[in-house]
């Protein structure tokens, strides 16, 4: 394959960065192996194929890539672009990545662009969706940073784009359902007067990346195995048709002292499932 650049994804790379000096004890049948559950080739060839689309003209080109449908029902409750107003978008977490990608495109085109996800700072290696992107990492030193980044994209004049399971849905008891949502989205758009606009998004990963996240709670392990499985997720999601609902934006007002933060947030995320 062509030499495509330094910004692409690159196994090795993250490794060092994320482990360090460390990194070099891992083996290479390891790093060999992550390189094909991550689809490093077929990822880098898109990458450098879209290399000159950024933000929401290439998250356009991943919902091409990815051959997929949106079925979009209440389209009308998202609010309009020139009410001179900022939002809080929250969605459900179905799929890890792809969920992601549908609703940044259908977002950011709608606001000509102007919007921030908060997103794991792994994500940062994707230069299409580095410029839409606030990263959130809250292991190390950058978790120290964690509260300033939160307050920089609330107080930007970009619309905000949000998954408060902060985790992609896990399968419980036979029922797919994000975990506890957690209050940040809530605190937040109250301090910055935004409005909430909640969003269901339809879709399931495979009963393997189940069965590996409820092994790993089962095994109480600090690192998120499953996450590493979630590239391979979205290329078995390819060519499929998703439901999106957009309910009514709710008033920041609406959320006051009668409830905690998170209280308000689970009455929220029981509100999405309901769309």
């Amino acid at each position: 394959m062509t030499e495509i650049s330094e910004q692409t994804i690159n196994i090795e790379r993250i490794l060092k960065d994320k482990m360090g000096e460390k990194a070099k004890y891992v083996p290479s049948f390891a790093v060999n192996w992550l390189k094909r559950i991550v689809h490093q080739d077929e990822v880098n060839k898109f990458l450098w194929e879209s290399r000159d689309k950024v933000g929401v003209d290439w998250l356009e080109e991943c919902v091409r890539y990815l051959d997929m449908t949106l079925q979009i029902e209440g389209e009308e409750n998202l609010p309009p672009k020139d009410d001179g107003k900022l939002y809080t978008f929250v969605s459900n977490h179905p799929l890890g990545g792809e969920d992601g990608v549908a609703l940044g495109a259908f977002i950011g085109r709608h606001y000509d662009g102007n919007f921030k996800y908060l997103v794991n700072d792994l994500l940062m290696n994707l230069p299409g969706l580095a410029p839409v992107s606030i990263p959130i990492n809250k292991t190390g030193s950058q978790g120290r940073n964690f509260p300033a980044l939160v307050n920089e994209v609330f107080n930007s004049d970009s619309h905000v784009i949000m998954f408060p399971a902060g985790l992609c849905s896990r399968k419980t008891n036979g029922v797919i359902r994000d975990l506890p949502w957690k209050k940040t989205f809530i605190s937040k758009s109250v301090q910055s007067h935004r409005d909430v606009v909640p969003i269901h998004f339809g879709g399931s990963n495979s009963e393997r990346f189940y069965r590996i996240a409820n092994i790993c709670k089962t095994l109480n392990l600090k690192v998120n195995i499953a996450m590493l499985f979630l590239v391979d997720e979205m290329y078995k999601n390819v060519h499929k048709t998703f439901r999106v609902a957009v309910g009514k934006p709710i008033p920041w007002q609406t959320f006051d002292k009668t409830r905690t933060p998170a209280q308000w947030a689970q009455v929220v995320q029981d509100k999405v499932y309901e769309l």
